[in-house]
């Protein structure tokens, strides 16, 4: 089963790559240096996982494909300016990502932050444009549903959270889990969202796809956590081992891997109980649900 979700996943990354880099391309830095650091932050790396969820959720309540893959876009758009300042020094501190020199590294740290802050604000000014959905209401809500993702209360106050608690004594588990939801799961969650939006499906498929995302995103940070613990930095593509050196919170730390290996199963099989309302249509995301409690980088 995992071959279909494999090849559907590659075709998605395939189809999204000329759409980030025509509006890589459009956004026109005035500065060569900064569109270069852009475009190595964004092109030819990653898995696309954000995009598929987006264009997954689209197909299911029949949005057209080419807005899907402009609003998964912009949410990896934001996926990308969060990795090259989680890699910075302040930060987590890598010289490595996806294979390869961090930003910074490639670069510099003043040219990393200033690539970062205009994916960011990219990523909105693809969603507001009328290709990505002719109706001005329908944008508003796609930026507003991003933003929230993106910003205090999700994916940028789980980095705060996650800063905050590193060398702390151990925080319970709910604390835990409610700093990976932000960090991680609010835009896995949004990516899951953003196709019924352009839809303009009903609360019924919109609440089960937000649902699904959040219980795929506390399964994929769970996993990634398990990566860090026991993966390889060739494998990975990044540095391993760093979560337990920095005394970071995380599932894994607190109950260890063999619990921690069936908390990421047990939210992998509910994000798949979620699409039951889609029948045999959501086989797909379920595939994506499995894959990432069973990925290797």
């Amino acid at each position: 089963m995992l071959e279909n979700f494999a090849t559907a996943l590659r075709r998605v990354a395939a189809e999204v790559e000329p759409v980030l880099a025509g509006v890589l391309e459009a956004s026109s830095p005035a500065e060569p240096e900064l569109a270069a650091a852009m475009r190595y932050a964004t092109l030819d790396g990653g898995k696309r996982l954000r995009v598929f969820l987006a264009v997954a959720g689209a197909e299911l309540c029949g949005a057209p494909r080419d807005r899907a893959l402009r609003a998964g876009a912009a949410v990896e758009l934001v996926h990308c300016y969060s990795l090259v300042h989680d890699d910075l020094p302040a930060m987590d501190d890598d010289d490595l990502r996806r294979g390869r020199a961090t930003v910074h590294k490639k670069f510099n740290e003043a040219t990393a932050i200033l690539a970062g802050d205009a994916l960011l604000t990219l990523a909105f000014e693809v969603l507001a444009d009328a290709r990505t959905h002719p109706k001005g209401d329908v944008r508003a809500e796609l930026v507003a549903l991003l933003a929230r993702a993106s910003g205090a209360a999700g994916m940028v106050g789980g980095q705060a959270l996650d800063l905050a608690a590193e060398g702390k004594p151990p925080h319970p588990l709910d604390a835990v889990l409610r700093l990976q939801r932000c960090k991680t799961g609010a835009l896995l969650t949004c990516a899951a969202e953003v196709g019924a939006v352009l839809a303009a499906a009903p609360e019924e498929a919109r609440s089960a796809l937000r649902a699904f995302g959040a219980d795929l995103g506390a399964a994929f940070q769970i996993a990634d956590d398990l990566l860090d613990a026991v993966g390889d930095a060739v494998t990975v593509g990044k540095a391993v081992g760093k979560d337990a050196g920095a005394g970071k919170a995380t599932v894994v730390g607190l109950l260890g891997l063999e619990r921690a290996r069936a908390e990421a199963q047990r939210l992998s099989g509910r994000a798949v109980s979620r699409l039951d309302l889609f029948g045999s249509a959501a086989d797909l995301l379920r595939q994506a649900a499995r894959f990432v409690v069973e990925r290797k980088a």
